[in-house]
């Protein structure tokens, strides 16, 4: 059987397909980014899974592609993790833009991320071409969850966000300055801290335009920055994968018109297209 992984920083879906193709088990763990995480902090999210751990001695093969497994070296660190854990089974680590290439499009296009973090890609029909690297959530991810986590407690400080959202805001959250310096300075994973912040976006019973002016400019960062890097932007469609941009598609549309880009997929959970990806190419 072989086991699927879509590994991100704040959750990790996976999937085990038998050789037909048919699904034996869909399960999640906790993120396992290892440019993010520390080596025992992977295992032991790894271990606590009781799913995975009845069927690993069945599992023949483990294909994972995940977040912060772009570079060498946390690469190497979630390989052996996944070769102790599931014995004698094939390991193969990817980076996640690979899966969700898969999860896109078979044809040309620009392939972009937009969930806890954010990348892009250029996809020729055949192989992947990044122009820019990522540097992480401190110098980079544009329009990710954690890029509108960060904007919003600055404008909750700075006192730019309208005083009915602030006060909702306030509500759900524990916002003392020791509570947030707490856990982006000292505690780990503060990538995923502040991307739980931008589920206030879309879940806030509190609408205007400060939210859609937010995203927007948030999208319009990216594009410029991640999109149009690309020669062939404006000859191919751009194509989104992750929640932020399944839940902000309408002013993604919005913000590609002024650029001539053309609108592609959007893609929710990048599992569900690997494992169509799997059935059609691999175990067909």
């Amino acid at each position: 059987m072989i086991l699927l992984a879509d590994g991100g920083s704040t959750k990790c879906d996976w999937i085990l397909l038998d050789h037909n193709g048919k699904q034996v088990l869909k399960t999640r763990t906790k993120g396992l980014n290892p440019a993010v995480f520390k080596s025992e902090v992977l295992k032991t999210r790894l271990y606590a899974n009781e799913d995975l751990k009845s069927y690993k001695d069945q599992v023949k093969s483990v294909h994972f592609y995940g977040a912060g497994c772009g570079t060498p070296e946390p690469t190497k660190i979630l390989e052996d993790i996944l070769v102790d854990y599931f014995g004698d089974s094939e390991v193969m680590v990817k980076e996640d833009m690979v899966a969700a290439v898969f999860a896109a499009t078979t044809e040309p296009g620009i392939v972009c991320i937009l969930g806890t973090g954010s990348n892009s890609c250029y996809f020729d029909g055949d192989n992947i071409h990044m122009e820019v690297e990522s540097l992480g959530y401190v110098l980079m991810d544009e329009a990710s969850g954690n890029y509108f986590g960060k904007r919003l407690l600055r404008d909750y400080y700075y006192k730019r966000m309208p005083k009915a959202i602030a006060e909702e805001f306030e509500k759900r959250y524990d916002l003392s300055p020791d509570a947030i310096k707490e856990n982006v300075y000292r505690n780990e994973n503060p990538n995923t801290y502040l991307a739980n912040f931008a589920e206030f976006i879309f879940t806030s019973e509190e609408r205007n335009g400060y939210f859609y002016l937010l995203i927007t400019e948030g999208i319009k960062k990216f594009i410029e920055n991640r999109v149009m890097c690309f020669p062939e932007a404006q000859n191919v469609p751009i194509h989104f994968i992750g929640s932020i941009a399944h839940f902000s598609q309408d002013i993604i549309r919005d913000a590609l018109l002024p650029y001539h880009l053309t609108m592609g997929n959007i893609v929710r959970r990048p599992i569900d297209g690997i494992i169509d990806y799997y059935r059609n190419e691999i175990l067909a």
